[in-house]
């Protein structure tokens, strides 16, 4: 049983996330500039929520994330393409014939702007607590090396795009040898941490990436997956060079947004797990499952 000291807790935390995902939708604080790209920020208190809370609340700021997207492509639509989060403008867009049509382009909208979003508060949580278990194995230092070296290489990915994005005239070769640099500095800093101080930094770091690649490759997917040809014509694409258009915006946004939400869930979960551990629902569940199996061992020996 909650305490009701842990129940108010949770409570506030989960009113403050989605304040802070609120506020950062209707001003220019969910987004972070960066010379060439605005990184969006809001999905973060999403991936704190769901590492701090769990999944079920994670799930529920996911669902107002998903809400802001909906009411801000609905009342103030940026671009052409602001049909795929809002059902009422893909209807007077696109203009669908027939009831079945209708309810179709309805579900589209509604998929994309709820569903990525909802499991951005699922994903980060089941991906620290599967680090959290890698960290107490007997092969903590094999898979954690692992696990670093991909999210290294995220890193290093993620500066050799954005290098070759702001300055055009750099030849490859450099940028390349920058990103592997970057890359290896990233890796050394977390493996140090990891092994030697806070070994939590690698749940942290993976799930912040976890997080924002969820909201970018399950939105453009499903973009590319139910509105291919609609949204090709919105954004100017010739259909064929669509897919090629969203593995750019992948490899480029939505690496540069997994790094900056990897530093910044760092940052901000070391603070909040003095508060109070990250994960604490697992570590309730293990609890849970150790105390059934010695009861069920006393039980078995009388």
């Amino acid at each position: 049983m909650q305490s009701n000291n842990s129940k108010t807790y949770e409570l506030v935390l989960t009113a403050l996330f989605a304040a802070i995902i609120v506020v950062m939708a209707v001003t220019p604080l969910g987004f972070i500039p960066l010379v060439v790209i605005n990184a969006t920020t809001i999905h973060i208190p999403v991936i704190l929520g769901a590492i701090f809370l769990g999944p079920k609340k994670g799930a529920f700021l996911g669902g107002v994330f998903g809400l802001t997207s909906f009411l801000k492509s609905t009342l103030t639509p940026a671009s052409l393409s602001a049909f795929v989060f809002s059902p009422v403008i893909a209807v007077s867009t696109l203009s669908p014939e027939g009831l079945a049509a209708t309810l179709a382009v309805v579900f589209k909208s509604l998929f994309i702007a709820f569903v990525p979003r909802i499991l951005i508060g699922v994903v980060p949580y089941f991906v620290y607590v599967g680090i959290k278990r890698v960290v107490s194995s007997e092969k903590k230092a094999i898979y954690g090396t692992i696990i670093n070296v991909v999210a290294s290489f995220i890193i290093g990915f993620g500066v050799y795009a954005f290098i070759g994005k702001m300055f055009t005239q750099t030849p490859h070769i450099v940028s390349a040898i920058v990103g592997i640099i970057i890359g290896a500095i990233a890796f050394s800093l977390i493996e140090y941490l990891f092994m030697n101080k806070d070994a939590k930094a690698l749940g942290f770091i993976t799930a912040g990436i976890a997080g924002a690649m969820t909201n970018t490759l399950l939105v453009m997917g499903s973009i590319f997956v139910l509105y291919k040809e609609p949204y090709s014509q919105a954004v100017g694409v010739a259909a064929d060079a669509l897919l090629a258009m969203i593995g750019g915006v992948i490899s480029f946004n939505g690496v540069i947004e997994a790094i900056v939400a990897a530093v910044i869930v760092y940052l901000v979960g070391i603070v909040l797990d003095k508060i109070r551990p990250a994960g604490a629902y697992a570590d309730k569940d293990l609890k849970i499952k150790q105390v059934s199996e010695s009861t069920l061992g006393k039980q078995m020996a009388q």
